[in-house]
């Protein structure tokens, strides 16, 4: 959390009066009124919003000092459907991609990938790790945060204000192939971000022999 000092000059580089600007003890957070926000013509948006604020906004960084852009981790993983296991469906919001959405929503739809039948799941794993960690697209940094025999999920953080992607990975038990899901947290858009994500992750494992979107 930035100092008050820090917030000072982040309010007058947001045209934000110092008496508008106040430390609230409460949680030890610094936060500005409503009052300073219609002074500075910053709107006061939800949360839903940050994404958007924060991108076209010229007073980013005074948000960037009050929010927390990582939004909260959501409950993601596997759906039992007695027949077999899938990842979750997308959200209303086009800023999510699931092989998953094949019959129900076909504009967020992405083809599985197939790992062929030349290595085992364990490899094909150990590649997809890899090329996960490796990959920087959009200048977003990979942790993987849960990772089972069958299932990786990790997180992508944005360079500038930590916006978080989650993105999901479940292997077949029954055939070589890789189901997936990458969302955003906050916003309607991303430009195109998980889209591109899911794109270079493909071409990385491509080069490393077998790797291939089915039907494609």
């Amino acid at each position: 959390m930035a100092s008050f000092t820090s917030l000072q000059s982040l309010c007058r580089a947001s045209n934000v009066s110092s008496k508008s600007c106040h430390r609230v003890q409460n949680k030890s957070s610094t936060t500005c009124s409503k009052e300073s926000f219609k002074k500075s013509n910053i709107p006061a948006e939800s949360s839903n919003n940050r994404r958007e604020i924060v991108l076209n906004s010229v007073s980013g960084l005074f948000f960037a000092a009050i929010f927390d852009f990582r939004g909260d981790s959501p409950r993601l993983g596997l759906t039992d459907y007695g027949d077999f296991k899938s990842l979750q469906l997308c959200p209303s919001t086009p800023n999510c991609i699931s092989t998953a959405e094949e019959s129900n929503n076909y504009t967020a739809f992405v083809p599985a990938w197939t790992y062929g039948t030349k290595k085992t799941k364990e490899q094909a794993m150990e590649e997809l790790k890899a090329t996960v960690l490796a990959c920087d697209e959009g200048g977003f940094v990979a942790t993987i945060v849960e990772e089972r025999d069958d299932y990786l999920r990790a997180e992508f953080q944005g360079p500038i204000f930590g916006f978080v992607d989650d993105v999901e990975f479940y292997f077949s038990p029954k055939v070589p192939e890789v189901e997936y899901r990458s969302a955003s947290r906050l916003g309607e858009k991303d430009g195109d971000a998980n889209r591109k994500r899911i794109r270079a992750l493909r071409k990385a494992l491509q080069k490393q022999g077998g790797w291939e979107s089915v039907g494609f």
